[in-house]
């Protein structure tokens, strides 16, 4: 297991969440979920970070995630751009809490696409999805998991994948190697802000 300054690995105290706000998936592994539009928790900073939003949502907050970290493009309300792709990454992201690294998931409001990733944890973790979905409203948030595609995409996630063999140096504690069919960083594919993606427009309370 890799460690990180600033406390990035779950090695307190038996019991002790390694991040401020974290709780234990059903496996008994730790995850903090937050909003990045509100202020970053007190204590240790994460080991690593999976953020979800559009291209605008990731210009406002690159600058403050001074941890190792890789987004998904999801825009508000909806599904993410790459279906694959967020997949590997969420898969990833609980093999990471597995391994004792001190993950966190975050949008913009922390609620539906946030709560969406952890039901999607929780299935990985050993909830039927349907399950998954009720305990993370109750365990995360009341809202998680904010509409009805939401939903249905948690009940479709795999709850497990073939090896991939881009991954077989895979280090818990570091990013994944780039991922050829990832256009979230590639300007040629970029794409204009959705109308419906809340995260182009004004801030909003969630």
């Amino acid at each position: 297991m890799r460690d990180f300054e600033d406390g990035a690995t779950a090695g307190g105290p038996v019991g002790e969440p390694p991040l401020a706000g974290a709780f234990r998936l059903p496996d008994g592994s730790w995850i903090r979920g937050r909003g990045l539009r509100h202020p970053l928790p007190e204590g240790p900073v994460p080991g690593f970070g999976l953020y979800l939003g559009s291209d605008r949502l990731r210009r406002r907050h690159e600058s403050g995630l001074r941890w190792p970290h890789e987004w998904i493009r999801w825009p508000d309300f909806l599904l993410p751009h790459d279906h694959d792709l967020a997949v590997r990454r969420i898969r990833a992201l609980h093999e990471r809490a597995r391994a004792g690294i001190a993950v966190e998931v975050a949008c913009g409001g922390g609620v539906g696409r946030t709560g969406t990733v952890i039901a999607c944890l929780a299935v990985l973790a050993g909830l039927d999805p349907a399950g998954a979905v009720t305990w993370t409203r109750e365990n995360h948030h009341h809202r998680a998991v904010e509409t009805p595609w939401q939903r249905r995409w948690v009940l479709r996630f795999p709850p497990s994948l073939p090896p991939d063999p881009r991954d077989r140096d895979f280090d818990p504690g570091t990013s994944l190697p780039p991922d050829p069919h990832d256009r979230s960083t590639d300007p040629r594919t970029s794409r204009r802000p959705d109308p419906r993606d809340r995260d182009a427009g004004p801030e909003t309370s969630r």
